[in-house]
């Protein structure tokens, strides 16, 4: 009888390496000049066109597929239901840890999708506006638990959603300032029927962001996951730091200007503590445990641009 080491066992997903994914862009073609790289990569993330082109637009082919195929199934059953409900958006949730790149990873997505032969109309949403304020962290007694699941209005969002894919007319998103560090009372993102939504946060896949048995990756559609190996990620964790510490946490109304006059050294024992105090138990408990729930894995290197990618079998 052969030893479990003899066993070949079989994966859920398909790898491709990132020669292999390149060569996927099929027939999927659109101009893509107009593509402004500095406003779509965030600090400390470089963004390139090969990595576009390399990348993104075969993402892009593939997630047509799963749109055209999503909204082929809506039109069957309104036949089906003898309905005429308009059709609903296409909702793509992206996950990962804090700064592995899932911003730049859902603009760049916001940007190829919209330049799809239909031109549908994307938007983009982060959970970082469903924190609740720091008013309310303060008094639960977890500001420092900040990103947390529990640092986070789940009913808020599930509701959201909800309302998105309800259909509903017109939604309203809170905001959050990275400069306040704070959700902004006064101000909202009003989203209106769109044809694709994409939903960027590192709470998005997790299991216990839950409430009444719902969960918020109940209402994808799709779901990618932004993963490099942790060393990487505390590296440019520490970078990003310093680079504000220069730049944004200078500016006077920053809750982080505290750290303004902290030497290079200061600043990278800094940051290597909030990681290790903060970030990294959160990435271990509540974040990477969630990775093979996603449709899709981007599996970065060490210099920011993805090598490998994991594709879910149907």
């Amino acid at each position: 009888m052969p030893s479990i080491s003899e066993h070949t066992f079989t994966s859920p997903f398909q790898n491709f390496t990132r020669e292999q994914w390149k060569r996927l862009n099929g027939q999927f073609s659109h101009t893509i000049q107009d593509i402004d790289l500095d406003r779509l990569h965030a600090l400390n993330e470089p963004l390139t066109m090969d990595e576009i082109e390399d990348i993104y637009l075969p993402l892009a082919h593939l997630l047509e597929v799963h749109i055209n195929t999503f909204q082929e199934l809506h039109a069957k059953s309104n036949v089906f239901f003898k309905r005429n409900q308009q059709k609903l958006p296409f909702i793509i949730g992206i996950a990962g840890s804090v700064a592995v790149g899932k911003s730049t990873t859902a603009r760049v997505l916001k940007k190829v999708l919209s330049l799809l032969p239909n031109r549908p109309k994307v938007e983009l949403v982060t959970t970082d506006g469903f924190l609740y304020p720091n008013k309310e962290l303060i008094k639960r007694g977890i500001l420092n638990r900040k990103g947390f699941p529990e640092s986070y209005d789940t009913k808020q969002l599930l509701q959201f959603l909800a309302d998105i894919k309800s259909g509903k007319s017109q939604v309203s998103v809170p905001l959050y300032s990275h400069m306040e560090y704070d959700v902004l009372p006064n101000e909202k993102l009003h989203i209106s029927q769109p044809d694709i939504l994409i939903v960027e946060g590192i709470n998005v896949l997790q299991v216990n962001s839950r409430k009444n048995g719902v969960f918020v990756s109940d209402f994808f559609d799709y779901s990618i996951y932004v993963d490099a190996d942790e060393k990487n990620i505390v590296s440019w964790y520490i970078d990003r730091f310093e680079s504000l510490r220069a730049t944004a946490f200078q500016n006077t109304d920053s809750y982080f200007h505290k750290y303004a006059d902290l030497s290079t050294e200061e600043s990278y024992a800094m940051a290597t503590q909030i990681w290790n105090e903060i970030n990294r138990p959160n990435l271990h408990e509540n974040i990477q445990p969630t990775r093979y729930r996603a449709d899709l894995i981007l599996k970065k290197g060490s210099h920011h641009f993805v090598k490998r990618i994991k594709v879910r079998k149907i």
